[in-house]
């Protein structure tokens, strides 16, 4: 084997294993990174489903974190004034996200600290770079209260 010869093939393996490397680290970074953008999205989920339903954020706030929130402006408007709906929190035990768009969310209730709906199923969908209270959640929580609007789809 010449010299050149035994050149290449070393320059051929180095570059084979360079190769292998990278793929192996950027098939582990990718998982990583799925993984991470998983939490991330949790935790947008949680932080917006609590932050809409504390009876302490504004209502133009809440406006912003609800699906197709502006058609519900007076209805969230009506509640921010009452005296019940501020004493009211939530708690998110469990997120599934389904696809980029949606996920289901785990949810209870409180009243002045007393958990008034336990256990709650909910939606969430990510809309113009954040993720929502979806619609049905919301319009599922009105019907319980006797609240009807246009914006909540007839079952």
């Amino acid at each position: 084997m010449t010299r050149r010869t035994a050149t290449r093939s070393l320059c051929s393996l180095v570059v084979t294993l360079a190769v292998a490397g990278i793929s192996s680290v950027g098939v582990a970074g990718a998982a990583a990174v799925s993984r991470s953008t998983t939490v991330q999205q949790k935790t947008a989920i949680t932080t917006n489903y609590q932050t809409f339903f504390n009876g302490k954020t504004p209502a133009k706030t809440k406006i912003k974190l609800l699906q197709n929130g502006s058609a519900f402006t007076s209805i969230i408007d009506a509640q921010a004034s009452s005296s019940i709906a501020k004493s009211t929190t939530a708690k998110v035990t469990s997120v599934t996200v389904t696809s980029s768009t949606k996920a289901t969310v785990k949810y209870s209730i409180y009243l002045a600290g007393t958990a008034a709906l336990k256990n709650q199923r909910g939606t969430a969908v990510y809309l113009q770079g954040s993720w929502k209270v979806g619609t049905s959640s919301f319009c599922a929580l009105l019907a319980l209260e006797g609240t009807k609007t246009k914006a909540c789809p007839a079952k």
